[in-house]
């Protein structure tokens, strides 16, 4: 194989190793960017003068956002949480801050919106989100308001007035209340269900709606949910927030705490199925290119090229997957802090190289002890795959600072880096074993120098070997016989044979006599 084939080589099998380290890398990333924001958001009512127990509502709307976010990062959801995106900028704001008259607190992108009450009971929290339009005509009406019944209805939008006056002006919303209160307002509905039955029955259908859309979490329909609250909590919450003083850590929103290992797993094998992609393509683009140039040069194609275009895909995806989903999984581990505060500090192009020399070692190390490879080829193999590493890593790092494209910046400095180590590892490969052969220097044992003369050359020059007693078995043969033939008799003159012994190369980083 060519300095340039090896280069290329060893640059696919490391893309693979660092396209699963970045996929994984970034997932961390985000799960920290959604446990920042709660904290943000959290923190951004430090010194507000509301008392806490009025606050605690605000509060939990964040929070019941932000920990669905989170969770739904971590799960590898695409259901968000929302309100609305800002044209041209990638900022999003997560919590309806609209105090119209029966507005949604949170939006989501998945069609379900949620209105939240943290009142003082369970049965004042059902109550208000059981409240009808009627209800909070009288409520206007108490609090000095002044319009009609008609006017008040017209300018929140309702048409039909005859018609929705007992509907709940929450209609179509999930309703969220405190965790602890939940039981007790369940009861209290159940329990205004089969009073006004009997007694107003058009008042049944606010309660049994409420009822039904009743919840102390957001959930999406893929198993996302937020963190539910209790009273106490979202109270303890708002006095923290009012300090500025919502810790993540004490609050255990951490990654170690909140992503799992099925969640690292999960993740692993997205990364592993994309860094298998990748790896196809890089190990079919050599034999596509062959069969392209066969085509041209003989106006047809090959059959046995496009066997070993299926072969190479078929390698290379295998590959592939196992070292990005390899590097994926370590990566993961690393920067959730499974491994030590220090490992999250770990660069995830370095655990990417890393999974790839280790697994090549793997590789060598089997071909060893089945008889395929020597020792001393897996040595020489390992020594090459780590200097073509480090320009690997080089290059990728420089090509990153002037391509400021994720990955792809990185990618293409490999590449040249993976090229130039392989030309200059020969280089300086061949320099090396001319001065060893000089010399008679090991260079710390990467060149073997052996001394042994053959049996053959001992004899020539008249130095006399023995070798030490064997036993053989004693074997049973055939008789046969050979027929008889004549030889012709032959001379040859009498001459004198010189042997000249000179230091060589044989075999990988050998230096013997020849």
């Amino acid at each position: 194989m060519s300095d340039f084939g090896k280069g290329y080589k060893f640059f696919e099998s490391n893309s693979a190793g660092f396209v699963g380290a970045n996929y994984t890398a970034g997932y961390v990333a985000d799960v920290e960017n959604e446990i920042d924001k709660i904290v943000k958001d959290l923190n951004s009512f430090e010194g507000f003068k509301t008392a806490s127990e009025k606050l605690k509502g605000d509060i939990a709307e964040f929070w019941h956002a932000g920990t669905f976010n989170l969770n739904s990062v971590i799960q590898g959801s695409k259901n968000r949480v929302y309100k609305a995106v800002v044209e041209g900028s990638k900022n999003r704001a997560w919590v309806d801050r609209s105090h119209d008259f029966a507005s949604t607190d949170i939006s989501t992108n998945f069609g379900d919106n949620y209105g939240l009450k943290f009142y003082s009971s369970g049965q004042a929290s059902a109550k208000a989100q059981a409240v009808s339009v009627f209800q909070r005509f009288n409520e206007y009406r108490s609090g000095g308001g002044s319009d009609s019944l008609e006017t008040f209805l017209l300018k929140r939008g309702y048409n039909e007035i005859d018609k929705i006056l007992n509907d709940p002006i929450y209609a179509g919303q999930i309703r969220i209340i405190p965790r602890d209160q939940l039981e007790e307002a369940v009861s209290w509905l159940q329990k205004m269900i089969n009073t006004e039955s009997t007694r107003r029955p058009e008042q049944v259908q606010r309660y049994r709606e409420t009822l039904e859309l009743l919840t102390d979490r957001l959930k999406s329909s893929d198993g996302v949910e937020s963190i539910p609250l209790s009273k106490q909590e979202a109270e303890s919450l708002a006095t923290l927030a009012k300090e500025g003083k919502v810790d993540s850590e004490k609050l255990g929103l951490t990654p170690t705490e909140l992503i799992h290992f099925k969640n690292i797993l999960k993740q692993s094998f997205k990364a592993g199925m994309t860094a298998a992609t990748i790896s196809v393509m890089l190990k079919i683009a050599p034999e596509v290119y062959k069969a392209i140039s066969y085509l041209i040069k003989n106006g047809e194609l090959d059959e046995k090229q496009f066997q070993k275009i299926g072969f190479a895909a078929l390698s290379g995806g295998s590959e592939g997957f196992v070292r990005g989903t390899i590097s994926a999984a370590l990566t993961a581990s690393c920067k959730a802090g499974f491994l030590g505060e220090t490992a999250k500090m770990i660069d995830p192009t370095i655990i990417g190289t890393f999974t790839v020399l280790t697994v090549n070692v793997i590789k060598n190390a089997f071909l060893v002890s089945i008889g395929k490879k020597q020792t001393r080829d897996l040595t020489e193999e390992l020594v090459r795959d780590i200097y073509i590493s480090t320009c690997s890593l080089i290059g990728g790092g420089v090509s990153q600072c002037v391509i400021e494209i994720p990955v792809f910046g990185y990618l293409i400095g490999s590449f040249l880096g993976s090229i130039f180590g392989s030309f200059t590892y020969n280089i300086g490969q061949k320099a090396v074993i001319s001065f060893c052969v000089d010399s008679g220097f090991t260079l710390f044992g990467l060149v073997t120098q052996d001394y042994t003369l053959p049996r053959e050359l001992l004899e020539e020059i008249g130095i006399e070997t023995f070798d030490y007693e064997t036993f053989d078995i004693d074997t049973f043969e055939v008789n046969s016989f050979d027929f008889d033939t004549f030889d012709t008799d032959g001379f040859k003159p009498d001459t004198l044979n010189i042997t000249f012994l000179r230091r060589g190369v044989i075999g990988v980083s050998t230096v013997a006599y020849v």
